[in-house]
């Protein structure tokens, strides 16, 4: 058997099956599209489902792919056992209504015994316990003995998800042999043991599961096929498991070669150099494919993944960031396949290294909220910190477990082990039930799914503003219906429209439908399974019916405004790229008849002269008069001509280029003006940071500058009325009255200063005594930070031994200082712990020096018992 390379097994099946006439696609994003039940590409026919369903019709009723995959419902055992990954790579051949049953196993059986050499006699296949029709193929056309196809139930060979399509599986297993064996004389595929492995599942979508849970044969039936590449790849080079594979051995090297450490001599490490080896490639392709670490989503997994690798590199020893460098190992041996990855090396490792930075900040902030758990502990002379906090550290703020566990031991502490465990068994529950729903929403019907419309609707919006056309269909409240009548909202489709459905960022167009007894008010346009364009409608007047003719008309101001915003969001791309940087990438936008919005990977605020470049770049580029036209072409063709695509979107073969002279080329659907000139004017309105890595901008064009212009102008005149002054001296008189505003409060506050002094004697005449130490502690009203501070000091140095706390209320908020004399800090005194202890009665917090310390709140009402209680703090700190 030959000893195959991961890189040459994918290239064998992906060429094998182009022979068989399938469509080869490269692999989709692990981003879904238009798929909101899944959080990320979790199988090989996940981004194909709409075609399984008949919702869009496939490229080619035959198709092959190599899949990237996520799925991190096995988290914790990734790196525990050789089997479990986060990452892998799904081969697989697929057939929408065309090839059934026979050639999916005949060509299967091809493939692995002709085309990667497997012995047969290695070979064991599994049939659903009732599908005679596969027994017969594998046995009597393939020439499989009977003993060697195993029947087996519904939990192991049937594929279903609700309802919906399913079918029975046939799955193909190698032994590796007895000595991997349970001993049984009945072990054989199904057994629980390591001797038999399963390495190819074809799934027969046969059936069409209904509500009442019958099973209806489907008139045509699918095929969907799934092949691990690393799990095959472990059978074809003859090792054990996937971390000793030829692809993931190389990043395993560099991970052993950063942390200066020998792999297969301590089992704990090995978990660890596993673990990193496993995630790194998640998160090298995560970020390739445009997911940003965050809070939530898949933005969660990524920060997850990536904080799980790095933490795991600080149980080995590794000192700093370290995973952005392994991230080439990964590029390099999985290039081939996706040379995407060498295009935006330079942008993932600096999203990675960011996120590294990040997560040591993250050590950092856990460490103080243990540090209080601690304190607290020891304040209550307990010593276990309950698992709730436990988890609330690992899980909120990304402190890893074992180094709670460690920090607690060297104080003398531990962890509710148990009740953290509860914790942690909450949360895998929450995840099992999101994986048992997980794609079940993605196969359910709506109204257009039970649509018949054999004539693909005509957008035609990109030359007429205006159409003449029939109605196709009716729908209301996800019924379809023959008509509607008057103060209905409802939903029209139409032969062919000119208006421009919501999509690639921009919204839908607005505007009328109308015949002789019908108007309908269009608030919205949209883009249903196989581009069928809908027309979100409330009815005026009349009543309209399925096959009547209808004039459409676009609302053309909103149209133009629109178009202007679409072409100037190409030109702000294209200007960010000149002058940040190539690592700029789109990620997202919006754009309305209003404004445009545009979200983009960069990892620090543009400052001013940057932004001022940027806007002066694309005013400059729409004053050039370029040329704005749009080509379909070949996507391959596409990007030959180096047009610009979106991170995780999801092109056609064919594709829409929109040119911009030879300054702006990228793919787009949008409406767009003739030439830049037409969008007049170009003005950022703001700048600003969305998620880590994403920044947004929001700008205006064409007459809305104008009209901002305007309103500045305005906002000028008023502000010259107020400060009565001319404008080519505004900036000199907004200078001097600031100026003369800071002098008077300078007044005010020494004015305050000295009034309050005049009280000091009064205040040191209620001194108290707390263990032999001086205590002064007051209130004031209307005094600021400042004011109070001083009076601190000055308190104190007429103490001369002893602590003062003083609180002031201030714009409805407590301030609060402390200070103490060196000799009563050498008896255990704190300011700093003193302070905010005081500070939590009244809603706050703070801190500070041994000497010197300050604190806020928010609670006014509790400003005496919170002075108060500072007695009582310092009694429990001074020593004996």
């Amino acid at each position: 058997m030959n000893k195959l390379g991961l890189n040459e097994i994918r290239k064998r099946f992906l060429n094998f099956f182009e022979s068989k006439d399938h469509l080869v696609r490269p692999s989709y994003s692990l981003v879904p599209q238009d798929d909101a039940s899944l959080l990320l590409i979790n199988a090989g026919m996940a981004p194909l489902k709409n075609y399984f369903m008949g919702k869009e019709k496939p490229p080619k009723n035959r198709m092959a792919t190599c899949q990237k995959c996520i799925r991190t419902g096995d988290i914790e055992n990734v790196g525990v056992t050789s089997r479990h990954a986060t990452f892998f790579e799904m081969l697989g051949n697929f057939s929408f209504g065309d090839y059934f049953k026979r050639e999916s196993i005949h060509w299967g059986w091809e493939f692995i015994t002709e085309h990667l050499e497997i012995p047969k006699e290695k070979l064991w296949v599994s049939i659903y316990e009732n599908d005679d029709e596969a027994f017969e193929i594998w046995n009597k056309e393939i020439g499989v003995e009977a003993e060697k196809i195993v029947r087996l139930g519904k939990d192991d060979n049937f594929w279903e998800i609700g309802t919906g399509p399913c079918g029975p599986c046939s799955e193909i297993y190698f032994d590796r042999g007895e000595k991997y064996g349970c001993k049984s004389e009945d072990c054989k595929p199904g057994c629980d043991c390591d001797r038999y492995v399963e390495f190819w599942n074809h799934v027969f979508t046969q059936f069409d599961k209904d509500e009442q849970g019958n099973y209806n044969p489907l008139p045509n039936p699918n095929i969907d096929t799934g092949m691990g590449l690393e799990r095959i790849a472990c059978l074809m080079q003859g090792v054990d498991t996937i971390f000793d594979i030829d692809t993931i051995k190389h990043i395993l090297q560099g991970v052993i070669q950063i942390a200066n450490i020998k792999y297969n001599e301590d089992n704990k490490k090995d978990i660890s150099i596993r673990v990193i080896t496993d995630h790194i490639r998640a998160v090298t392709f995560l970020v390739s494919d445009g997911v940003l670490p965050s809070n939530e989503g898949r933005g969660y997994v990524l920060r997850r993944l990536l904080r799980r690798a790095a933490r795991h590199g600080k149980l080995l020893g590794v000192k700093g960031a370290f995973l952005y460098q392994l991230a080439d190992r990964v590029i390099d041996v999985s290039k081939e396949a996706y040379p995407e990855l060498v295009q935006k090396s330079d942008y993932i490792k600096k999203v990675i290294k960011i996120e590294e930075d990040k997560f040591q900040e993250t050590i950092d902030q856990g460490m103080d909220i243990l540090k209080q758990y601690i304190d607290e502990l020891k304040d209550n002379n307990e010593k276990i910190l309950s698992g709730e906090k436990a988890f609330k550290l690992y899980d909120t703020f990304g402190f890893p477990i074992d180094l709670t566990k460690e920090i607690l031991i060297e104080e003398g502490l531990d962890i509710d082990k148990d009740e953290f465990e509860k914790e942690m068994e909450k949360q895998r529950n929450r995840a099992r039930v999101a994986r048992q729903n997980e794609g079940a929403q993605g196969w359910k019907e709506d109204a257009f799914s039970k649509l018949n419309i054999s004539e693909k609707v005509e957008f035609i919006g990109y030359e007429d503003l205006k159409a003449k056309s029939n109605v196709l269909a009716i729908v209301i409240d996800d019924e379809i219906v023959n008509e509607a009548i008057q103060g209905k909202s409802a939903i029209i489709i139409t032969q062919k429209t000119p208006f421009y459905p919501e999509g690639g960022g921009q919204v839908g167009d607005k505007g009328v439908i109308i015949s002789d007894n019908f108007k309908a008010k269009v608030v919205n346009t949209k883009k249903a399974v196989n581009d069928i364009i809908y027309h979100e409608v409330e009815i005026e007047s009349g009543i309209i019916k399925v096959n009547d003719e209808v004039e459409l008309c676009v609302c053309k101001d909103e149209r133009e405004n629109t178009a202007r915003n679409h072409s100037a969001t190409h030109l702000l791309h294209k200007a960010l790229k000149d002058i940040l940087g190539d690592h700029v990438q789109q990620s997202g936008s919006l754009v309305t008849p209003d404004r445009l919005r545009f979200d983009f990977t960069h990892f620090e605020p543009i400052s001013k002269e940057d932004l001022s470049a940027i806007e002066s770049l694309v005013n400059k580029t729409i004053l050039s008069g370029l040329k704005v036209s749009a080509k379909e072409m070949d996507i391959n063709d596409a990007k030959k001509v180096g047009a610009t695509a979106l991170f995780g979107e999801k092109y056609k073969d064919l594709v829409r280029v929109v040119f911009m002279g030879d300054y702006s080329i990228e793919l787009c659907g949008g409406t767009h003006v003739e030439n830049t000139g037409q969008i007049g004017l170009f003005k950022i309105l703001s700048e600003s940071g969305i998620a880590s890595g994403i920044r947004r901008i929001e700008a205006i064009t064409g007459l809305n500058v104008y009209e901002y212009i305007n309103k500045q102008n305005e906002t000028i005149s008023k502000v010259c009325s107020v400060l009565k002054t001319k404008e080519d001296n505004l900036i000199n008189k907004a200078e001097s009255v600031v100026e003369e505003i800071k002098e008077l409060n300078k007044e005010v506050s020494s004015l305050k200063t000295k009034l309050s002094m005049l009280s000091v004697d009064e205040i040191l005449s209620k001194k108290e005594s707390v263990k032999g130490i001086n205590v002064v502690a007051g209130k004031f009203d209307n005094m600021d930070m400042d004011t109070l501070r001083n009076m601190a000091d000055t308190l104190r140095d007429k103490l001369v031994s002893g602590v003062i706390v003083l609180g002031a209320v201030n714009d409805n908020k407590v301030n609060f200082v402390a200070t103490a004399t060196k000799d009563v800090i050498e008896k255990g005194v704190h300011a700093g712990n003193l302070i905010k202890e005081v500070a939590k009665i009244a809603g706050g917090g703070g801190g500070g020096k041994p000497n010197m310390a300050q604190a806020g709140g928010k609670d006014i009402t509790k400003i005496d018992k919170a002075i108060d209680y500072s007695k009582q703090v310092l009694q429990n700190q001074i020593k004996g």
